[in-house]
């Protein structure tokens, strides 16, 4: 980390380069396109927006059951893009001193600023991100809200044609405080949906890839006795089986 950085956003997850491509991502083709649209193009081809006069999107939200892809996809696009991947759990910026959280955000996008091209990820970003309560309920409550404007500042403040892109995930989006929501900070919505049964063949064969397998497996049949099931569960499914 440069030496300015304090020590704490080391809880952070920083990769200079995730080792995830497109290929492992499997089951989730429709929200991969849109994440491409509004990440990569941006970054890979910023002279497109300049032609056309416009801005991109700074910040995308992408939502969805637990499971789906939706860390796995920002890994890959940060990839595509050779991007630094900054990720933090939301409840870890939930600090019980006073101004702590804030003061993670501001140093979090100090770091992100250092680098050539940087995709943040804010996972659980409902543990911070929650609409805003009228009642008293104590000092966590207004640390939660600091921390959240803290974020909602940093949006406010960076060029959408600049080398950062604010992505945040969430398994509820009906939550989130409006001031988040509103276009100019997370300008698109990305649903992460249950994979259909295309989708469940390809993970299931995505994770077989790794493992001694036989050769006469019938992805789809299995694919077929796991509906509504996610890619976690199925990458589950895979190690049980290998055990």
């Amino acid at each position: 980390l440069p030496p300015k950085i304090d020590p704490t956003v080391s809880l952070m997850t920083v990769e200079d380069k995730p080792d995830v491509t497109y290929d492992e991502v499997g089951g989730a083709k429709d929200a991969l396109e849109k994440l491409r649209e509004v990440v990569e193009l941006p970054l890979l081809h910023p002279e497109r927006f300049v032609n056309l006069g416009i801005d991109p999107p700074k910040g995308v939200l992408l939502y969805g059951p637990p499971g789906t892809g939706k860390t796995l996809s920002a890994r890959a696009v940060a990839n595509r893009t050779d991007a630094c991947f900054i990720r933090v759990i939301g409840s870890e910026l939930v600090q019980k001193y006073v101004g702590e959280g804030a003061r993670m955000v501001r140093e979090l996008f100090t770091m992100a600023r250092s680098k050539k091209a940087c995709i943040v990820f804010f996972d659980e970003v409902d543990a911070i991100g929650g609409a805003r309560s009228s009642s008293e309920e104590g000092g966590t409550d207004n640390e939660v809200q600091r921390t959240m404007l803290q974020i909602v500042t940093e949006l406010d403040g960076f060029d959408p044609r600049g080398n950062i892109k604010v992505l945040m995930a969430t398994n509820r989006p009906d939550t989130l405080d409006p001031a988040l929501m509103r276009p100019g900070r997370l300008d698109r919505k990305v649903e992460f949906n249950l994979p259909e049964l295309e989708g469940r063949t390809q993970i299931l064969k995505i994770h077989a890839k790794s493992m001694n397998c036989d050769r006469n497996i019938r992805f789809e049949l299995i694919a077929r006795l796991c509906p509504n099931t996610t890619g976690a569960e199925l990458r589950s499914v895979c190690t049980e089986a290998g055990m």
